[in-house]
């Protein structure tokens, strides 16, 4: 079976928390049986955040590190996962990294990156976040940017983007967009989630949803199980997402993970609480990856030979 995650945070706890000890291994992504891992370049937080061209450049030197001296396999293109092989991908979690410039953008897609998170935590040359009390859009800049992503079939990404900036993408752009890591706000009304409406609009756009692993967007008490993350995906799917959902686990990201969901190694504890729901074999396969290869499919990805 094909297994996914669309998002983790392991190349800037490698390089800016070096006191952490990193859950995303290749040992625990071998144990899980993982098929494409994507690792983001984040923005940063704090003193990295005034350079954020920087910070994700050194990000990538990290990336180039692990790839080069540690076996990471690096593809530029999801179709290109396999069974039983451990590959990984390139993402951006912040367009300042970006700087608004086609240039730079060209740059990155150069390096690998397949989907970008338009915004983080903050208003850049793109948009708003999700955590500000705005209802401005896709600035004109972005809409630059996005033109360009949608030629290079980078996905834009609304994880930790704002609604009005959501509903842009889901009206005016010319690719389905996805949202690399986020839950149900159904099940849990914190801002990072996502509404039922929007849940239905990216399945009706043919986009595509990966659900985080973070407990404190999964449930009001922060608390979380196997079971508690398998609620918001079959809630997804309860609205027509069946075919639109995944994970995007934020591994390396968040500070506590669901009980039964340390690490890679234990993602397929995922599966089994699914099937014992009474998902079919096929949903399942679908869930753990499929899904997020057909969505690449429909953005016009080819596969790199």
């Amino acid at each position: 079976m094909i297994i996914c995650d669309t998002h983790c945070d392991v190349l800037w706890m490698r390089g800016f928390e070096p006191e952490c000890t990193p859950c995303v291994t290749m040992d625990n992504m071998q144990k899980g049986g993982i098929s494409l891992q994507t690792c983001a370049l984040f923005s940063g937080t704090r003193e990295a955040a005034k350079n954020p061209y920087q910070t994700g450049m050194r990000q990538l030197e990290i990336y180039r590190h692990l790839r080069d001296h540690e076996g990471w396999d690096q593809v530029h293109s999801p179709l290109e996962a396999e069974e039983g092989k451990v590959r990984t991908m390139l993402s951006i979690e912040g367009g300042e990294v970006l700087e608004g410039s086609i240039l730079r953008l060209e740059e990155f897609a150069e390096y690998g990156i397949r989907m970008i998170a338009l915004t983080w935590n903050r208003e850049n040359e793109i948009g708003s976040p999700a955590c500000d009390d705005t209802d401005a859009g896709i600035k004109e800049e972005g809409w630059k940017l996005l033109r360009k992503m949608a030629e290079l079939h980078i996905a834009a990404d609304t994880s930790h983007l704002n609604e009005a900036g959501f509903y842009d993408l889901i009206d005016h752009h010319s690719q389905p967009p996805m949202a690399s890591h986020s839950c149900a706000k159904a099940l849990c009304g914190h801002y990072r989630n996502l509404t039922d409406d929007q849940i239905r609009k990216l399945a009706s756009r043919g986009g595509w949803i990966g659900v985080n692993f973070c407990p404190a967007f999964l449930s009001e008490d922060g608390k979380a199980t196997v079971s508690t993350l398998c609620d918001h995906i079959d809630h997804m799917c309860q609205l027509g997402a069946a075919g639109n959902v995944g994970l995007g686990s934020d591994f390396d990201g968040i500070n506590h993970t669901p009980v039964g969901v340390s690490s890679p190694a234990e993602v397929p504890n995922i599966f089994e609480e699914l099937r014992a729901r009474g998902y079919s074999e096929e949903a399942v396969a679908g869930i753990a990856g499929l899904n997020f290869l057909r969505y690449y499919e429909r953005l016009g990805d080819k596969k790199q030979l």
